[in-house]
């Protein structure tokens, strides 16, 4: 919410309080035409909204002869009464659970360009459709560094805006019909910054039903520091995706009728993920794909990152394909034969608080398994009050009185913006290749940090899970 939106709804309440205490007074009328006057600014800056069409009725009732509490019918005057708390109550509620997000800025070096690339696979067919033509479409969004030279518009926040399906993530698409207006802190299709000749690339893939877009604070902070990311989206499963051809994709979910606990579907969702990132693996070097991008991708330094889900694909790429050379799960339990592989590249899982989070005993026996089997250095960081949805762009949603709430009523109180940049610290050490004091640089990113804990998988060990956690809900991956 602007700031200007800020002040008309906090002057429309304070009206109806006047209006609502004196009746229809001078200083009511006085009220109403600075309203009204703040109104009319706010139509030519962002034009006529739903979510003032509260402070519109205030205005009005306001101004009407029988809101004088010195004349008409009693029921006249109570019925305009109602009708102005119930303006109010809605014009509060959208004021605390309707704002437009305010990402944080990024906190690197460079400042960030982004582009959205899009094509289809035409070797693999698309198993969420029942159209045998359908093949699978591959969309992928990098972030990168550019110069502070460039200017130009901000990249859109998420696809398909102005023609979303009627929920998103299970919420209307009327909460975001603002979505608009977000400042992603990126310049579309910005030049690449030319300090070096490459740059090492970081393959993301989200969380189950997420889109890459809610997590734009992340990587958008994470190309700040150097690094081109590739965050790839997985249409069917994401939460809305526009294809090569401008359709939106929706989820399609074909669950087994043998699989009750979804383990089975969710393994089968893990290789289906993995293909998506050999896909974009095969094309790197391509400029029919990635432009003038291409030739900038450090093709010997790649690592894959994910957050939940993605988190495991990230395991599940880095155990089945040589070009990646590192992989960090951000908070993501392993299915299937994922927690038996051997890895042989260095690995970083980082979580949030398990006092908040809950984590499955699936996510907890997983990783101790894989940390049995591992061949190559490993390590483990824990950021307290963060809960599983701080690492994306859950919580800027909503505005702070909202924030507040969701914090005590389920956790994550240290915040998106600090945990970001507590888990971009601790990624950049680890990403950082050429580094031969890899451990002592990420324990020293984590000490800036009092809430950041852990070491070498090993020593910080992952530990069985508490009585009664079970496995997460049933079509969702647990956390």
């Amino acid at each position: 919410m602007s700031n200007l939106d800020a002040t008309i709804t906090l002057g429309a309440m304070l009206f109806a309080l006047l209006s609502f205490a004196t009746g229809r007074s001078r200083a009511v009328i006085v009220g109403a035409a600075i309203l009204a006057a703040a109104c009319v600014v706010q139509w030519r800056v962002d034009g006529s909204h739903w979510r003032f069409w509260p402070v519109y009725l205030l205005i009005f009732l306001g101004c009407l002869p029988w809101a004088d509490r010195r004349g008409g019918r009693a029921v006249q005057r109570w019925t305009i009464r109602i009708v102005q708390f119930g303006a109010m109550a809605v014009l509060a509620a959208c004021w605390v659970f309707v704002p437009s997000p305010r990402l944080p800025s990024p906190t690197g070096h460079y400042p960030v360009g982004t582009a959205i690339f899009r094509w289809v696979d035409a070797d693999r067919p698309e198993p969420a459709t029942d159209d045998r033509l359908d093949r699978r479409n591959i969309v992928v969004q990098a972030w990168y560094p550019t110069t502070a030279r460039v200017r130009g518009r901000s990249s859109p926040y998420i696809d398909g805006l102005g023609r979303l399906p009627d929920r998103i993530a299970g919420l209307p698409n009327i909460l975001m019909d603002r979505y608009d207006r977000i400042d992603t802190h990126a310049v579309m299709d910005a030049p690449i910054d030319a300090e070096r000749p490459v740059w090492p690339v970081v393959l993301f893939s989200p969380a189950y039903g997420a889109s890459r877009s809610f997590y734009t604070s992340l990587l958008s902070d994470l190309a700040s520091r150097g690094f081109i990311v590739l965050a790839v989206d997985h249409p069917f499963e994401a939460a809305v995706v526009q294809l090569a051809d401008g359709r939106i994709a929706s989820p399609i979910e074909r669950f087994l009728d043998n699989d009750p606990d979804r383990l089975l579907y969710m393994s089968r969702q893990t290789s289906l993920r993995a293909a998506d990132l050999d896909s974009v693996l095969d094309e790197l070097g391509e400029t029919r794909t990635f432009g003038r991008l291409a030739g900038r991708l450090d093709r010997d330094r790649i690592a894959a990152v994910g957050h939940s889900f993605g988190g495991a694909t990230a395991v599940a790429i880095m155990g089945s394909d040589r070009r990646i050379r590192a992989a960090a799960n951000i908070d993501g339990t392993l299915y299937g034969a994922l927690p038996e592989q051997p890895l042989g590249n260095r690995f970083l899982l980082i979580e949030s608080d398990r006092e908040e989070t809950r984590h499955s005993r699936l996510y907890l026996q997983g990783h101790l398994r894989l940390a049995s089997r591992m061949r190559a250095p490993g390590y483990r960081y824990a950021i307290r009050r963060a809960n599983h949805y701080s690492f994306t762009d859950a919580s800027l949603t909503l505005s702070a009185p909202a924030r507040l709430m969701a914090a005590w009523l389920v956790g994550g109180s240290r915040g998106t913006a600090e945990t970001v940049h507590a888990t971009n610290d601790l990624l950049v050490e680890f990403l950082d290749a050429s580094s031969s004091d890899m451990a002592a640089r990420m324990a020293a990113a984590a000490a800036r940090y009092p809430h950041v804990s852990g070491g070498s998988m090993h020593d910080a060990a992952v530990g069985p899970a508490r009585a009664g956690e079970g496995g997460g809900a049933p079509g969702r991956p647990a956390p």
